[in-house]
């Protein structure tokens, strides 16, 4: 499968934002946008828990920031992540001109290390070309210290802004309004120069957008729809008509993916071949998606290492694995190399 991003000539940017909760996270559409568009109301469930996309024009372009949940916080439960995620892949559709993964300056903690980690683990090196680090909480940085600077004393850090290709930009949500004597901390110097980065990213990817097969399938699905609501749509305009496909396709695709867990669509979703694999089989199989067709039954779970849901066949395929993800990373190979049939993966004990 070729997981390589494909040309899709569109003017509209869209932006990502990925990170943990709490950190600013919510707040980088406000700042970038120079509008109050998400009320933050600082309590500890304050930033977003939802999948949000919003659409600006900024500096003559227009711009949709995509804002996501925490989608790599710890503390979610299977159900509520895995919600969230496909909703991500339906907004994400047909893929992101950039991803922005969102830190906060001098709150590096253990948990932040374990974002950096998961990270490394499900994007591929394809999305790197794709993503650049953001550093809200600006005004934390000791006077005359840049955010190169800061990173320097972080090698975890350090390294994930190298993979990213060096793209490192701050802002600060709260405190670096306009007309600062110190050009070096104001949004509006940071937000233009973190914009021209990502055109230039854009520029060396030739023009493309992050893609692969899953997401091209997902948007092929909200085409579809798009064109079936239009028929009977009356005067919707296609921006309802989009938001009305997107909602549809995304309760579809909870049945269809029912048995994939959260770590495996996120490591499809960025760019996993197996996973990729795997979840694109799920999409296709069963009935058709207007019938609401069933998944292959692919939850791994941990008193069945190497097996899916219900029984499946394949479980000596996973056998040494030490997480459900592994057993089922595993089980799929074998499934993909043939040496595991689908009708395996379907099959009661």
């Amino acid at each position: 499968m070729d997981f390589s991003s494909k040309n899709i000539n569109m003017s509209n940017r869209r932006i990502v934002i990925l990170g943990k909760s709490r950190t600013g996270k919510s707040s980088v559409a406000n700042t970038i946008f120079g509008e109050k568009l998400i009320e933050i109301n600082h309590t500890l469930n304050s930033e977003t828990s939802e999948c949000r996309a919003e659409t600006r024009s900024v500096n003559r372009r227009n711009i949709t920031l995509i804002d996501t949940p925490g989608v790599f916080d710890t503390h979610r439960s299977e159900k509520e992540l895995k919600s969230e995620i496909v909703k991500c892949i339906t907004e994400f559709t047909p893929g992101p001109h950039a991803f922005l993964i969102v830190f906060e300056v001098g709150r590096f903690t253990e948990q932040e290390q374990d974002v950096i980690t998961k990270i490394k683990q499900y994007f591929s090196e394809e999305v790197f070309k794709y993503t650049t680090v953001l550093f809200t909480h600006g005004d934390q940085l000791p006077e005359g210290q840049t955010i190169e600077d800061f990173i320097r004393g972080n090698k975890l850090v350090s390294d994930l802004v190298k993979k990213c290709g060096g793209r490192c930009h701050v802002i600060d949500n709260k405190y670096w309004k306009n007309n600062q004597q110190d050009e070096y901390r104001s949004n509006q110097f940071q937000v233009k120069e973190l914009l021209k980065t990502i055109e230039k990213m854009i520029e060396a990817n030739k023009g493309s957008c992050y893609t692969n097969e899953m997401l091209q399938a997902v948007e092929e699905m909200i085409k579809q729809e798009e064109k079936r609501i239009r028929q009977s749509s009356g005067d919707m305009s296609d921006e309802e008509i989009r938001k009305k496909a997107k909602d549809t396709v995304f309760k579809r695709l909870m049945i269809k993916l029912a048995g994939i867990t959260a770590g495996a669509l996120l490591e499809a979703l960025f760019g996993g071949v197996v996973m990729g694999k795997v979840v694109l089989s799920a999409l296709k199989a069963g009935l058709p998606l207007a019938a609401g067709g069933p998944a292959i039954p692919l939850t791994v779970t941990s008193g069945v290492v190497g097996a899916v849901a219900g029984g499946v066949a394949g479980s000596s395929a996973a056998e040494g694995a030490e997480t459900p993800l592994e057993a089922m990373k595993k089980a799929a190979k074998a499934f993909m190399n043939g040496s595991t049939s689908i009708a395996d993966f379907t099959k009661k004990k």
